[in-house]
This record gives structure tokens, C-alpha cells and sequence, in this order.
């Protein structure tokens, strides 16, 4: 009995002094801790952020001074961006275009230039009619304008120096109307 306590302790004892003297065996146990840390570290359930509060639609025109403030900072958290002459609500992808995120730069307000020449620059703060791009940038800008639509809600447009405002309302009680008619008929 003493004697396979002692061979036990002996086992253990040479297997301590193998990984000990040798560097490479030591540098693996280290890693291996590291890994079976970050699994049980991951394993433990985490508790989801609640969501950001939903906030009623907004369907209206904005001029370049009208959308700056919605950026982020004010107290609902409203973040508008435009692209190609309309105006999305990216709320949802704060972390984005939120106040420090990468794309930061264009919360409030046109980021067509920023898109078609690859630069997270705030731009200038008057209307851009972006005249100078050449067709490539242009046709960018067609293409991030196509993804902004299937991704974000689309508020309405960004106004010229001088044009007139549209009213959505209007429209938007004919679409519900018409949409009421077309499920009846189904």
C-alpha cells in the first residue's frame, strides 16, 4: 500500500520536473490554461443589452442645416444619414455611425462624398451636388445608396438650396388606404 502511494507521488513528481526543466513544455501548460480559461470564461451565459428604444418613424424632407443635429448626441439618439439625395434613419446601427463610431463622420449629415472616394471625413457643411465626381464614384454611390435602402428606413430627402419640402403625409395615407383595399380583395 505505501508503496503504490509513494509510486503515485513519484508519477506525479516527474511529471511536475518534465514540464519544469523544459521551456517549450512550460510555455505549452501556459497556453493550454489561457485556452481552457477563455472557454470557461465564454461558456458563462451573458446577459443581452436591452434594446435601444423604438422611435417613431420620421417621413420628411431635411435640409444640409436640418440634419445636422441628428448625429447622435441629442437626448432621443436619432443618428439620420444621407446618401444620394435621400435621407436614412441608421439608428439601429449605432455603434456605426454613432458618436465614436468608425463612421462617426457621417451621422447628420451627407456622406455621398465620403462613400464615393473612400474617406470617413465630415465634409463641408453646405449642400453638395456632388457634380464634380467622375462615373465610377458616381456609380458607387448608386450601389451604397441600393444597400442603405435594404438595410435602413428611408426618411425622406435632402433638400437643394431653395426646393421645396414634400408632404408625406398625403402619401402615406393613400399607401395605407390602398394597402387596406388590396388585403380586403385577398
Amino acid at each position: 500500500m505505501v508503496e503504490e502511494t509513494s509510486d503515485s507521488g513519484n508519477f506525479l513528481t516527474n511529471i511536475f520536473f518534465e514540464i519544469v526543466q523544459s521551456p517549450l513544455n512550460l510555455i505549452l501548460v501556459v497556453f493550454i490554461a489561457i485556452l481552457v480559461y477563455k472557454i470557461i470564461k465564454n461558456n458563462r451565459p451573458s446577459v443581452p443589452a436591452p434594446p435601444p428604444p423604438e422611435l417613431p418613424k420620421l417621413r420628411r424632407d431635411f435640409t444640409v442645416q436640418e440634419l445636422k443635429p441628428y448625429d447622435g448626441t441629442q437626448a432621443d439618439g436619432r443618428i439620420l444619414v444621407a446618401v444620394n439625395g435621400n435621407v436614412y434613419d441608421v439608428t439601429k446601427a449605432r455603434r456605426f455611425y454613432g458618436p465614436g463610431g468608425p463612421y462617426a463622420a457621417f451621422g447628420g449629415r451627407d456622406a455621398s462624398r465620403g462613400l464615393a472616394t473612400f474617406s470617413v471625413s465630415s465634409g463641408g457643411d453646405d449642400y453638395d451636388d456632388l457634380s464634380d465626381l467622375n462615373t465610377m464614384e458616381m456609380e458607387s454611390i448608386r450601389e451604397w445608396d441600393d444597400q442603405f435602402k435594404e438595410k435602413y428606413d428611408l426618411v425622406g430627402r435632402l433638400l437643394k438650396p431653395g426646393e421645396a419640402p414634400t408632404n408625406y403625409s398625403d402619401e402615406e395615407e393613400e399607401q395605407a388606404s390602398s394597402n387596406e383595399k388590396e388585403k380586403k380583395e385577398n
